[in-house]
This record gives structure tokens, C-alpha cells and sequence, in this order.
């Protein structure tokens, strides 16, 4: 084997698993990982604002590409970053989280470093940014090798994110060469050929089944799987706000959004009154996904197929791949009544030019203005509630951060989803609270050319904050009042369309002008202070049910 330093053969060893681009911010501690990004040709260095930002869009570029490359320093740069990482975790997407730390012959000197307490110890925090991860190494030149191999192996085995620390020295280092051989995952063929055989049995004895594919379907990039083994199945399948468009919703299968109480009437009788619920990769009913808990599922009547294993009641079926499962049932020769749903139109897009902006007229003309081919990214807050409910055409990508909810995600990892696919127009849909934690991202898209479609509401505040309390006048829930169409243009965004729209006649004209745009386009639209979707209306409603009781 040729000869090669440590970090050289890190980041290579990262470009072999498809990735081109690393988001980070530079730090001395991991320069040797910046200067090894900057002279490989197969993949290339993307700065961001600070390392929150380049974390959320490492998170994007993950959901779009199937994995990502995080690069940040020791202490204040990998600490900055660990909230976009833990999101990560939490809504598993796979991202290699590489930090250079202090050299190793200065932790063993205990040597007084800056981005340390003082005290000598190198070692405070590796556990924390450990926790953010499924697995993590501390790398020196005789462990490179092998420890590359099993942290790449565990992520990909869960679909979460990895932590990769090296000391600076070590770094730079020559590799120890080490015969390796990267491990496949894949099914133990007898228990893989049990799960199906019990999945099976159940199906023969079922009245009524419905299927509801994961989050994690994406994020595998096993779409295609997944349509073929509900296809051979034949049941009705649904989706939360979660897995919006994970699967054309045009199939004559789907039978709707199910959002608890608020789900259409007939897609929450198809849920609730199956015999049977294939839960296909380990569907999220949390908080947001059931609108405050008000679904009526029965755990006793889950079938639970997930990333490495398979349940059905008390049993389980361990060292299962969901891909190897999903092709299985492929071939399934199902005794499942086929079902065929005719899909139901949006609402119709109403109000005159000169009226003033409502939600009842915006999110149908989003739903318009979105075509074929679309990446739509959604904060959490209105959008994530607006948008979901409506019906939007074939091979749309919607990402959304439902289960971690972290505000300003949204505008950081679209700019991840872009670059990933520079080929598909990335759209953000975002409110003005969620967008000043992380709107300095602009500048960087406009820098690498993502080139998005950003759509962002303001309606003087934080209204899902208003929305998710009794009282929504306090003033913590007020903002400093930017002017967001002018922000592109000061970020360095020059050639892009910007607009700030307060009427229906605006608004289309502006949606009109951005997708005409050769570059990136910016609109701010004007919403009023406490008019909000049906599903965030309802949200207040259930505040007993969201937080507990009160004092």
C-alpha cells in the first residue's frame, strides 16, 4: 500500500463512501483535516458560518445523499456543533463528525492549551460529542485502519451520526498498513427467512392491514423497496408529516396523511381500524407526528419491521437488514384485499390580488407553485403544520425536522440538501424566528452556488411559540424587525430575485419571478401576528395533553 498520512486516509476513506463535499469551520487544532480536504480531488471544502450551521448542513446533505462529513476543532468548534449533530441522531441521519484535537505529545506533557480548562486533561470532551454519535474512535496511526472500518460499519448499521477524533500530530502521521477488509452488512438468512415466514402467517389470518413506512425509508435510500414490498403486499398504506412524499402520493395505495384527530376521516379509519399495522422501518408517533398524542393505535396489533431487526407481539427477529426484509416481501404472495384510493385535490387557490396574505391562501399556492423534481425544506413551526396537509405532485423531496425540532435547522440544511443535488431546485420554507438563528448561511449559498428558493413568513414574532402557550403576548416571543428581503443582496447574494410581498397579487407575481430566476430567489411574505394553520390552531388547543398539567 502506498504510503499515506493518517488524515489523508480518513478522508479519503469518507470519499469512498460517496461523499464529495465536508461542511466545517476551519480551527487549528484541525487544520491538518481542513488541509487534507482542500488537496484531495474527490471532495471538497465547504465553509460555513459557524459550526451549528455547517452541522445542520451536513444533517441535509446526509438525508439527500445518504451520508455527510462534518469537520470541526477541538472543544469550541466540535461543542458549537453538537446540537446539529445530536438532531442527527435523533432523526437518523449519517454523519461523519471528524474533529482535530490537541497534539498527543502535548496531552501527554499536560500542557496548558487554549479551547481546554487548563487542567491537563484532553479528555473532557469525548464523551460528550461521543453522545451525540452511535459509535466513535480516537484515532492514531496504528488504529486508523482498523477503527475507519468499524465506526463506518456501526453507522451505517443504525444510520447515525460517527465521531472521529485525531490528534494533530497524529494526523499528520504515516498510516500503519493493516490488512482490512470492509465488513457487509447483511441478514442472518435463517432469521430473515423466519421474520418473513411469521410476517406472513400473521397476514393470512388479518382482515385488514395498512402499512406505514418510516422516516428511515429515506433516509436508506429505499424508496423504491419500499413501494415494491407495499405493492406486493396490496393494503392501504399512510404517512406522517414525517415521511411526507417518502412515496409518490398519486399511488393508487396511499391512503393519506395521518395526523391523530386531524387525519381526513377515511385515512383515520384505515389506520385505527386495521387488524393489522406494518410499521415499516420504525415510524416516530411522537408529540408533532399525532398532533398531541391523539391517535388510537394499538402497539399489540404492530407488525415492527426496523433497520436490524424484526417484532411481531413478544417475538423478535434479530439481525434482520430492513433492505434485505423490504426485498422479501417484495415477493410476497399476499392474501391482502388490494386496495385503490382515487387521491383528493388541494384546495382551490382563493382570494383576490389585492387581499391581504392569510394561510388559508398561501399554503395552497405553495402547494401549486411546488413541481416534480422539488426539494422542499421545512422549519419547524407554520410550515411543518401548512404544508404537510397538502397534496403535492410525484417525485417531490420533503425534509423536515419533526422529532428533534430544532429552530433555524431548516435554512442550515437546506443549504446541505442543494448541494447534494444541484440538479433538483431546493425550496425553504421557513418563518422569520427560526431563520435569524442561522440566516448567515445565505452568504455560503450564494458562495458554492445552491442557489435555493426561500420563502420566509413574517408575522412579527415567534407565532408558534404564541400559538404553543396560553398567553401569547409576552414579549420573549418578539423579534428584532429585519428587513428579510434585503438580506440576500447584503450577504453577498447579488444576482438574486428578492421580493417582500403583502398581498395575493404580489405573492404570485413574486412566486412567478422566482422560479424564472437563474440563480437564487429570496420573498418575504407578510402573514398576520395569530393567523396560523389548522394543525398549529389545534396545537393550542392541547396544550394539557403536550406538556402535562400545569401548577
Amino acid at each position: 500500500m502506498k504510503t499515506t498520512t493518517v488524515i489523508d486516509y480518513i478522508v479519503q476513506r469518507l470519499a469512498d463512501e460517496g461523499i464529495t463535499d465536508c461542511f466545517g469551520v476551519p480551527g487549528d487544532y484541525a487544520f491538518p483535516v481542513c488541509d487534507a480536504v482542500d488537496r484531495n480531488p474527490n471532495i471538497k471544502w465547504i465553509g460555513c458560518s459557524n459550526e451549528l450551521n455547517a452541522a445542520y448542513a451536513a444533517d441535509g446533505y446526509a438525508r439527500a445523499r445518504g451520508a455527510a462529513m462534518l469537520s470541526t476543532t477541538y472543544a469550541v468548534g466540535e461543542l458549537s456543533a453538537i446540537n446539529g449533530v445530536m438532531g442527527a441522531k435523533a432523526e437518523r441521519s449519517l454523519v461523519f463528525h471528524v474533529v482535530g484535537m490537541p497534539s498527543y505529545q502535548n496531552q501527554r506533557l499536560r500542557k496548558t492549551m487554549h479551547h481546554t480548562f487548563g487542567d491537563g486533561d484532553f479528555g473532557n470532551f469525548i464523551g460528550i460529542s461521543a453522545q451525540a454519535a452511535c459509535c466513535h474512535a480516537v484515532i492514531n496511526p496504528d488504529n486508523c485502519m482498523i477503527e475507519m472500518e468499524r465506526v463506518i460499519a456501526e453507522a451505517r448499521r443504525n444510520n447515525q451520526p460517527a465521531y472521529i477524533v485525531v490528534p494533530s500530530d497524529y494526523a499528520l502521521a504515516p498510516v500503519t498498513p493493516i490488512e482490512v477488509q470492509p465488513p457487509t452488512l447483511k441478514s442472518n438468512e435463517t432469521s430473515l427467512q423466519k421474520a418473513v415466514a411469521a410476517i406472513t402467517e400473521r397476514l393470512k389470518s388479518a382482515k385488514s392491514v395498512v402499512v406505514l413506512p418510516a422516516f428511515t425509508i429515506s433516509r436508506l435510500g429505499l424508496q423504491k423497496e419500499a413501494r415494491a414490498a407495499i405493492e406486493a403486499i396490496g393494503c392501504p398504506f399512510a404517512t406522517t408529516s414525517m415521511e411526507k412524499c417518502i412515496i409518490d402520493e398519486s399511488h393508487p395505495q396511499f391512503a393519506g396523511m395521518y395526523a391523530g384527530v386531524l387525519s381526513p376521516n377515511d385515512t383515520r379509519e384505515i389506520v385505527e381500524g386495521a387488524e393489522v399495522v406494518i410499521d415499516l422501518g420504525g415510524i416516530s408517533l411522537n408529540d408533532e407526528t399525532t398532533t398531541g398524542f391523539t391517535t388510537r393505535l394499538d402497539p399489540a396489533r404492530f407488525i415492527s419491521i426496523g433497520l436490524n431487526d424484526v417484532r411481531i407481539g413478544g417475538q423478535v427477529f434479530g439481525n434482520v437488514r430492513l433492505a434485505d426484509t423490504l426485498a422479501a416481501l417484495a415477493k410476497l404472495k399476499s392474501p391482502v384485499p388490494r386496495y385503490k384510493r382515487t387521491p383528493e385535490g388541494n384546495p382551490s387557490i382563493n382570494g383576490k390580488p389585492s387581499d391581504k396574505i392569510t394561510m388559508d391562501a398561501l399554503y395552497p399556492r405553495y402547494a401549486k407553485f411546488i413541481r416534480s423534481g422539488d426539494n422542499v425544506v421545512l422549519e419547524s413551526g407554520s410550515s411543518s403544520f401548512g404544508v404537510p396537509p397538502m397534496t403535492l405532485p410525484d417525485d417531490v423531496q420533503v425534509h423536515i425536522q419533526m422529532l428533534w425540532g430544532s429552530i433555524g435547522w431548516a435554512t442550515g440544511a437546506a443549504f446541505g440538501i442543494a448541494l447534494a443535488n444541484l440538479e433538483r431546485k431546493t425550496i425553504l420554507i421557513t418563518g422569520e424566528g427560526s431563520h435569524q438563528l442561522t440566516a448567515n448561511e445565505i452568504g455560503n449559498m450564494g458562495r458554492f452556488g445552491a442557489n435555493p428558493i426561500i420563502l420566509c413568513l413574517n408575522n412579527d414574532g415567534y407565532m408558534v411559540e404564541r400559538a404553543l402557550e396560553p398567553n401569547p403576548d409576552w414579549s420573549y416571543n418578539d423579534l428584532a424587525k429585519w428587513r428579510y428581503a434585503d438580506l440576500p443582496h447584503a450577504l453577498g447574494c447579488t444576482d438574486w430575485f428578492t421580493a417582500r410581498v403583502e398581498t395575493l397579487g404580489e405573492l404570485d407575481a413574486a412566486l412567478k419571478a422566482a422560479r424564472e430566476s437563474k440563480s437564487g430567489a429570496y420573498i418575504e411574505v407578510i402573514g398576520g401576528r395569530m393567523d396560523m394553520p389548522k394543525g398549529l390552531a389545534f396545537a393550542h388547543t392541547r396544550l394539557k395533553e403536550l406538556y402535562g398539567d400545569t401548577p
